[in-house]
């Protein structure tokens, strides 16, 4: 009888504590209790970024798959990963300017997403769902991404997961990949736990072969010379307008002296004008990718909403609109914004200078994370970091961007999740200490020195063996020079910009030049950059930079 008596008492015991931590795990976050991430185990095994991997893709007509790559279904196949093989793995080939890129250069160095758990919803490496295989196009450095996706995670921004892999198909060469953890399931799992939250990739762009990104954009719309138009023709006639030789490529003549980016019909150019105020492809009407509070319509956010990467409900649509009315109200930013993370993505963001992005012209390449409420970033897509995208002949521009004006194709205001730093001292002045602490630790040290120094030495064998790369051996060490000049360059005009030697504003540039460090000796064009001419190399054509003369 006793014994019964104290045996209830312990199950009443045991039953109250599980109920009561079942209590605090499902309402963790709102308890303060912060989820612990998970130890994936695919982070120590593909991507130990201090190795190059092999992954060998096995299809029985590769062929075909390459043929039809534009068209990005999905398609069986078998991957060995560092001589482990998985089965039933689906592969498509992914991107949005970079899949037309490919098939106008016609070498066929598509990049890849690899989906473990497409055919079976319980495949994964090691616990990864997804992968992707980027070509690095347009980046002659093969750095781009990785370098940034390196800072923006020893920095304290959540980031994908990269490494160096040399690519083979059904054991034959293809080509040296960077592997990029794909921003996904895993990746929510690794970086916020179980609980994790809402996942967005907001995008409206029509331009591309990007899925859901339409497929109107085509390379064969820039503008290449009568000897190079001659070669290509036969590739892709019904692309291909012809143009002027000393016309800019993205367009530019008397009529339209600044070519694709403005003349005085389109003042605002590529950037945006009164009757296009978002710029290229934007306007109020998709002023969402933006992160801009219009309205509580649903309809008002379809580039956000309908570009959901988890489940969401209308719980979810409602707390993520009334978020963006408070970020754009700056109100409540504390329980808004991930300040501390938003900010160090943007210090990363800005050194980097990537237009291609939430900053530059087209507002996209970027995640919008949710939790509760609660608003942070996640970096994507740098192969045109480091000034590509825009191509300036003069480098000392892009070296002395104005780190309190970062915005390219419109201004500070027009973008919210930027705006809220510059709307109170106390963040601009953390943004200040943050960039200040970035500056030190990882430039003035020669961390990212050394890096660079060191991942060219890991990868140069394999950029010189690369039988589909898009730029020569002697074009990759032109680049990797170049970017590392850039970046001390770029790291000593920050720190001037800091202590007011140095205008932090592109007004305060434009009212006091003689203060700019000189960039004059670095070539953008050497890093690779997005407005390109083609020409034929070896049995490949080849995207080639013009350098300056």
């Amino acid at each position: 009888m006793s014994s019964s008596k104290y045996i209830d008492r312990i199950c009443c015991i045991v039953t109250a504590t599980a109920l009561l931590l079942t209590v605090i795990f499902m309402n963790g976050n709102r308890l303060g209790v912060k989820a612990v991430s998970a130890a994936a185990g695919y982070a120590s095994r593909l991507f130990d970024a201090s190795t190059v991997h092999t992954i060998n893709i096995v299809m029985d007509d590769w062929d075909a798959f390459i043929e039809n790559c534009t068209d990005e279904e999905y398609t069986d196949c078998t991957v060995i990963i560092d001589n482990e093989a998985y089965r039933n793995v689906a592969i498509r080939a992914k991107g949005n300017t970079s899949l037309t890129s490919v098939e106008a250069y016609g070498n066929n160095r598509y990049s890849f997403k690899i989906e473990f758990d497409h055919y079976d919803d319980g495949g994964s490496y090691y616990g990864l769902d997804k992968l992707c295989l980027n070509n690095v196009i347009q980046d002659n450095t093969y750095m781009k991404d990785y370098l940034t996706y390196q800072l923006m995670r020893s920095f304290g921004a959540d980031a994908p997961l990269c490494s160096y892999s040399y690519v083979t198909v059904n054991g034959e060469d293809w080509g040296l990949y960077l592997a990029v953890e794909g921003v996904e399931a895993s990746f929510l799992q690794r970086n916020y736990g179980s609980g994790y939250g809402q996942l967005y990739k907001p995008d409206s762009m029509n331009m591309g072969g990007g899925r859901g990104n339409g497929h109107d954009f085509v390379m064969g719309d820039f503008a290449m010379d009568d000897s190079v138009m001659d070669d290509f023709a036969g590739k892709a006639p019904d692309r291909i307008e012809r143009r002027e030789p000393n016309q800019r490529e993205f367009g530019g003549n008397e009529a339209n002296p600044g070519g694709f980016d403005r003349n005085k019909a389109n003042p605002g150019g590529f950037d945006g004008n009164k009757e296009n105020p978002g710029g290229f492809g934007r306007s109020e009407a998709n002023s969402d990718v933006s992160l801009v509070y219009t309205d509580d319509d649903f309809d008002s956010y379809s580039n956000i909403l309908d570009n959901a990467k988890t489940d969401i409900t209308d719980a979810d649509k409602r707390r993520l609109i009334e978020s963006l009315k408070k970020l754009n109200q700056a109100k409540d930013l504390e329980n808004t914004v991930d300040i501390d993370e938003v900010i160090r993505y943007f210090v990363v963001h800005n050194f980097v200078l990537n237009f291609d992005s939430y900053t530059g012209s087209m507002i996209h390449n970027y995640y919008l994370y949710e939790n509760n409420g609660k608003f942070s970033m996640i970096p994507w897509d740098y192969n045109l970091a480091f000034g590509g995208f825009d191509d300036r002949s003069d480098a000392t521009s892009l070296i002395n961007y104005p780190i309190d004006t970062p915005v390219s194709g419109g201004s500070v205001e027009s973008r919210p999740m930027l705006a809220w730093i510059f709307s109170d001292r106390k963040y601009t002045d953390l943004y200040h200490s943050y960039f200040d602490s970035f500056i030190q630790e990882y430039f003035d040290s020669g961390y990212v020195a050394d890096m660079i120094a060191s991942t060219k030495d890991m990868i140069a064998p394999y950029v010189k063996n690369d039988p589909t790369s898009f730029c020569t051996y002697e074009e990759f060490e032109d680049g990797v020079s170049a970017l590392a000049q850039f970046c001390s360059l770029r790291a000593q005009s920050i720190s001037g910009q800091l202590s007011g030697a140095i205008p932090s504003t592109a007004d305060g540039q434009a009212q006091d030049a003689s203060a700019l460090i000189d960039g004059s000796g670095v070539f953008i064009s050497d890093m690779g950059v997005m407005k390109r001419f083609l020409t034929r190399s070896g049995g490949n054509r080849t995207a080639r930079t013009v350098r300056p003369s």
